[in-house]
């Protein structure tokens, strides 16, 4: 899946370099990591749902995932210190534009009702969040074998200094931003 680097760098680039008017090549926004994450509350009762979650993450990502222990203890919660609660993958390289790729091309058009993504979800440092309300947009869960339906945050991170530039690289990365 090398096609999304090479695209990035012949396409993509040049685009943004013309656009944004760059001195240097090394002003370019590029994405630099995304962090898939997964936050289960119930896993406080039943050890197994991290197991499941870090299964299910490792296969949509193709890459381990790691679990996510609560920082600090909240009563009201039942929550304590160093429980775990959830889990997280950093993609980076070949496979972060793996993903990419099907995330845009595969997974999001199978959202029922899709329209687009949220144009507006960035966070003024030129990093954008995306929530996903079920793992089985994902051709590689089989629906069969899923315990409970789970939601997930995929966050981009860009070397893009503000919103528009990062906009500009997701669009022309191929994201489907809602009109």
């Amino acid at each position: 899946m090398a096609r999304l680097k090479d695209f990035y760098k012949n396409e993509v680039a040049p685009a943004l370099m013309k656009k944004f008017e760059y001195k240097s090549v090394m002003q370019i926004p590029k994405i630099d990591k995304i962090v898939v994450n997964v936050g289960a509350g119930d896993a406080k009762e039943n050890s197994k749902v991290i197991d499941s979650i870090i299964e299910d993450i490792s296969i949509i990502t193709a890459q381990r995932a790691v679990p996510t222990y609560a920082k600090k203890s909240v009563a009201n919660f039942k929550l304590r210190e160093g429980m775990k609660i959830g889990a997280k993958v950093t993609l980076r390289g070949e496979r972060m534009y793996e993903f990419i790729d099907r995330l845009f091309n595969i997974a999001l058009p199978r959202v029922r009702d899709f329209k687009g993504i949220n144009p507006n979800a960035f966070d003024g440092r030129g990093n954008y969040s995306l929530g996903l309300k079920e793992q089985l947009i994902f051709p590689e869960i089989e629906y069969e074998k899923v315990d409970k339906i789970r939601g997930m945050d995929i966050a981009f991170v860009t070397t893009a200094n503000t919103d528009e530039e990062a906009k500009e690289l997701l669009t022309l990365m191929g994201a489907p931003f809602a009109k």
